[in-house]
């Protein structure tokens, strides 16, 4: 209780901020009327575009979709208010810059992270406020015409899908105003996370029509870890006298090609001194996240390994019979493609982790760590898969993982860590250098272990797949 107490103490200066701040914006009427337009006006919107479509549905005796329609347009409701926020959270720090109504609050007692909690608490109360009053509108109108009302949990995920979401904008957009010198350049970055937010919400609205609804608490999840990093991040780098000293960005390309060419190339005088000295200093910066991929993985594994008694194939496609025809046939094909297929598994390997490199970029590693998953994930789904059609899983993963897995997998935990790190190093605080020079360290360090590790071992492993991995199919289960 006393650790709480002293909590809510050092809490307190912040919320004065909170309050200092909400009352200003409920004095500007830019904000006022696009909230109460959004709040009343759209949910009535809503609950007209869902009267018609369950008419129209429903001619056609298609009543499952309206069913699904209804919950996507409530999300929809609760998402539009909050997209105030945006706008809100990029003026909070760069805004009050601009007029010169900063300085008092920079040299007031508070300590940085209180100011921006005040700000970020300030610019999502009364947006995620709207969104809520705006589901009660749509709710009670969609009943009345409908006569339709959700399911508590669905309710629940909508309620914590709405407000998470606003806490990931807010969080993010909060971050571009304390590091930007313009209102104008914060919502042109703003891009980076408005194309984020619409990408989830259609896949969210995916989820949501196909009606497994309990895939949304993975949604609802993943953004929490997204904001807290968010606001991890905002914490870290926030610092009151550079955001007063920073009168105008400069993109200093000759700069940041010096700076990452020196900490790729480091100490080392030659090629092999290199190798030796300078690879495995970036290795040992990759311990952790190594161990932290590598349990992700095994877990992805056993993940794939639970959806095989949901997502069941054919029992007749892994018996002995056809796995041995299947491969017979094969074996003269694998032999007349085997040099281009060579490069044609590294290419789609390189496409993959650079796909898992740009998502984690944007998701502080989240979604590039999910993208790297997937695969194992298909493996411990076949492998379960084949195990329930009575073969040994042990002997499947013998001969179609193993003899080029051996490279692959550990390419993949590398790769994944040092995406891992490149994310991480974003939402820890970075001692003498800027958030720049620190990302630009972590990218050094993720480029000396894909040109120096990742990229052999996928190519060695490629090769093993195309000479090796058949051959051992074909002995297991050809005769």
């Amino acid at each position: 209780m006393k650790a709480i107490g002293r909590m809510l103490n050092q809490l307190r200066p912040a919320l004065v901020i909170t309050r200092r701040e909400v009352r200003d914006q409920f004095r500007d009427w830019r904000i006022i009327i696009p909230i109460i337009v959004l709040t009343l006006v759209f949910p009535w919107l809503m609950n007209f575009t869902a009267r018609q479509l369950v008419n129209f549905v429903e001619s056609y005796g298609a009543p499952i979709i309206g069913d699904r329609l209804i919950p996507f347009l409530l999300m929809i409701v609760g998402f539009f208010p909050i997209s105030i926020s945006l706008v809100i959270a990029l003026e909070s720090f760069v805004g009050e810059k601009e007029r010169h109504s900063i300085e008092p609050l920079i040299s007031s007692p508070l300590r940085n992270w209180q100011l921006y909690f005040g700000k970020l608490l300030a610019s999502l109360a009364p947006p995620l406020l709207a969104a809520y009053l705006g589901i009660c509108v749509y709710l009670v109108g969609v009943y009345r015409q409908v006569g339709w009302l959700p399911d508590m949990m669905l309710l629940i995920q909508i309620l914590a899908l709405t407000a998470v979401q606003s806490l990931v904008m807010v969080s993010g957009a909060v971050v571009i105003s304390s590091q930007t010198t313009s209102t104008r350049a914060a919502n042109l970055l703003a891009s980076f996370i408005i194309i984020p937010m619409v990408l989830l919400i259609q896949a969210e609205s995916i989820i949501m029509f196909w009606g497994n609804y309990a895939v949304l608490w993975w949604a609802i999840f993943g953004q929490i870890i997204i904001a807290i990093l968010l606001i991890r991040t905002g914490v870290a780098h926030f610092n009151r006298e550079e955001l007063l000293g920073r009168e105008f960005d400069t993109i200093n390309i000759r700069w940041a090609w010096a700076k990452f060419s020196s900490a790729f190339v480091g100490n080392a005088k030659s090629p092999l001194d290199w190798i030796v000295h300078e690879i495995p200093k970036s290795f040992r910066r990759l311990i952790t996240p190594v161990i932290l991929v590598t349990f992700i993985l095994i877990l992805a594994t056993i993940i794939g390994a639970t959806q095989a008694s949901r997502f069941q194939l054919p029992i007749d496609t892994f018996n002995l019979e056809n796995l041995g025809a299947g491969f017979l046939e094969g074996l003269d094909e694998i032999r007349f493609f085997s040099i281009g297929s060579i490069g044609t598994i590294w290419l789609h390997n390189l496409r993959v982790l650079a796909l898992a490199t740009l998502l984690g970029i944007f998701s502080f590693a989240v979604l590039g760590i999910i993208v790297l998953m997937l695969p194992m994930m298909l493996i411990g789904y076949f492998t379960a898969t084949v195990a329930s059609a009575g073969i040994s899983p042990w002997l499947f993963l013998t001969a179609f993982v193993l003899p080029h897995g051996v490279l692959e997998i550990p390419a993949i935990i590398i790769a994944g860590a040092a995406v891992l790190r490149m994310g991480a190093i974003l939402a820890a605080p970075s001692k003498n250098t800027t958030i720049g020079e620190a990302w630009l360290n972590a990218l050094s360090d993720w480029s000396r272990v894909m040109v120096a590790i990742v990229l052999p071992l996928l190519l060695a492993a490629a090769a093993l797949e195309v000479f090796i991995t058949p051959q051992m199919a074909i002995i297991i289960f050809g005769n």
